[in-house]
């Protein structure tokens, strides 16, 4: 407000709309872009004003036409500053993305064709410019053609070496990178992002990499430490004002099998979803139910589930992780048809795939639908697959076929070795209603099992085990406070309910109870 020059004012009242926004503070950053857009502006200033401000509105949770705002915002900024349009482009893109069913004008595939138009970069193209062009080419030509410039991308990013304001404006690129699920970058580049944005406060940005790293976490069959890293998220959100989806406590449920907490947050979030037009949220909660539903064996419903899961953005995300799920359903409700249909698209997705994760998804798959040698061999090569990666409620999955596949064909011997291997696995991640799936098929084949519960004698609720874990790691009570935006005094209220719970006296005794999952076990 102190400066002179009109045009060096509207660059630091932008500046400091970007600032208030990274701090998380969304209302106080649209009052200070009203304040700026009542001044003399030039055409630059003025684009940029309105990509801020969408950015902001989509940051927020706010902004339901976010995707066809930024895509004008982005087709302004080409004829001023093609670096900053092809920024605005990317926010573009992952509105869309959101909006999914909903997203009306300024869609996936009209954002993408915006971006293939683009003219080439005159040098070697940055980060932003290879992710740009691979989701644009996701959308346009498939997950095959897409593969190997995502791959380049993500490679980019993980290689970059900017300030913190350049890594910062990788935020979404990160996770944009890794849409098509990439075991090998994914959990590294998200691990990173996260860093960047705890160093920085940027409070728009973390949440979201929180969320995302907790369903890498998810994904590794680590769900202690997805439910603290969604905590840790959900205390932020409901810190700045920003309304999300519970994603990670829907996957949670679904894959322990509690079918009464898994629905009521399946149900929420798709009323909430469609009222605010987040159609990827109503995405995860059908694949969350599609989950649910063939862990408890209830396949016609985890049928219709995938079916709606697998409706929105073909070959991106959500939709694509769906697949697997409606082809065991279909398989088990005799839908043989639907089934081979569903395994056609998941064959698209996965060619080049470059990695064990897909072809693995796929032989399982594949087996499925197969009989005899061609069966087995298929599940076997999705067994040897999956072992090489950290995708431990796949691997746990893949057993459980394949020992019910065994059953079926009378080969009680070899089925129990499977079921067993199952049980055990599952068991121990905690995914109840699939272990109960392998202990009836046990049972079948002759063999008596008792009912396991989780081996614990205390739980840590979810902020004391990232507490504890960060104190285990040797972090001081201010760091840790700094890091979870917390008070120091509250590092040490909950330090001392976790050791009194797991009957310790001191940070160092947390190296024996605390293992790698976060989970407390005696």
């Amino acid at each position: 407000m102190l400066t002179g020059d009109p045009a060096r004012r509207a660059d630091r009242a932008l500046a400091a709309a970007l600032a208030t926004m990274r701090a998380g503070s969304f209302d106080q950053a649209l009052k200070l872009l009203a304040a700026t857009e009542a001044g003399p502006l030039d055409d630059f200033a003025s684009a940029r004003l309105d990509l801020l401000r969408e950015q902001v509105m989509f940051a927020s949770g706010l902004g339901t036409d976010a995707a066809a705002l930024l895509l004008k915002a982005a087709k302004r900024l080409e004829s001023l500053n093609l670096d900053l349009a092809r920024e605005a482009y990317l926010s573009a893109w992952m509105a869309a993305l959101s909006a999914g069913r909903f997203a009306g004008g300024g869609d996936l595939l009209e954002v993408s064709h915006a971006v293939r138009a683009l003219p080439r970069p005159a040098h070697r193209p940055g980060p932003l410019a290879l992710v740009l062009d691979g989701l644009a080419l996701l959308v346009t030509d498939g997950a095959a053609a897409a593969r190997p410039a995502l791959r380049q991308a993500a490679s980019a990013v993980a290689n970059a070496d900017g300030s913190v304001d350049e890594e910062l404006r990788l935020g979404w690129i990160a996770q944009a990178a890794c849409v098509p699920r990439d075991d090998d970058h994914w959990p590294a580049l998200l691990r990173r992002q996260v860093q960047f944005a705890r160093d920085a406060g940027a409070l728009d940005q973390l949440p979201a990499g929180l969320s995302a790293l907790a369903v890498a976490a998810v994904w590794s069959g680590d769900f202690a430490g997805a439910a603290a890293l969604s905590a840790e998220a959900d205390e932020i959100r409901a810190a700045t004002g920003r309304r999300t989806a519970p994603v990670t406590a829907m996957l949670l449920a679904a894959l322990r099998g509690d079918p009464e907490v898994a629905a009521a947050l399946i149900e929420a979030t798709i009323t909430e979803a469609n009222a605010d037009g987040r159609g990827i949220a109503v995405t995860y909660a059908h694949w969350a139910a599609a989950i649910l539903g063939n862990g408890l064996g209830r396949y016609d419903d985890a049928l219709a589930a995938a079916g709606q899961a697998t409706q929105d953005t073909p070959g991106l995300a959500v939709s694509v992780w769906a697949l697997p799920e409606l082809i065991e359903a279909a398989a088990r409700s005799g839908e043989s048809e639907l089934a081979a249909a569903a395994l056609r698209r998941l064959s698209e997705t996965t060619q080049a795939g470059g990695n064990d994760f897909d072809p693995a998804i796929e032989a399982r798959s594949r087996a499925l639908l197969s009989a005899g040698a061609r069966a087995e061999e298929l599940y076997r090569d999705a067994l040897d697959r999956l072992g090489r990666t950290q995708l431990r409620p796949e691997l746990a999955r893949a057993h459980l076929l394949y020992g019910e596949w065994l059953r079926r064909e009378n080969r009680r011997v070899d089925a129990r070795e499977q079921l067993r291997r199952a049980y055990q696995l599952l068991t121990a991640l905690g995914m109840t209603a699939f272990a109960e799936r392998a202990r009836r098929e046990l049972l079948v084949t002759g063999e008596s099992v008792r009912k396991r519960s989780v081996e614990t004698l205390c739980e840590l609720t979810s902020q004391e085990a990232q507490i504890a874990r960060l104190a285990r790691d040797g972090l001081s009570n201010p760091e840790i406070s700094s890091q979870l935006f917390i008070s120091p005094r509250t590092v040490e209220w909950h330090l001392h309910k976790v050791f009194a719970k797991l009957g310790i006296s001191s940070r160092r005794q947390l190296r024996g109870p605390l293992p790698g999952n976060g989970r407390a076990v005696l």
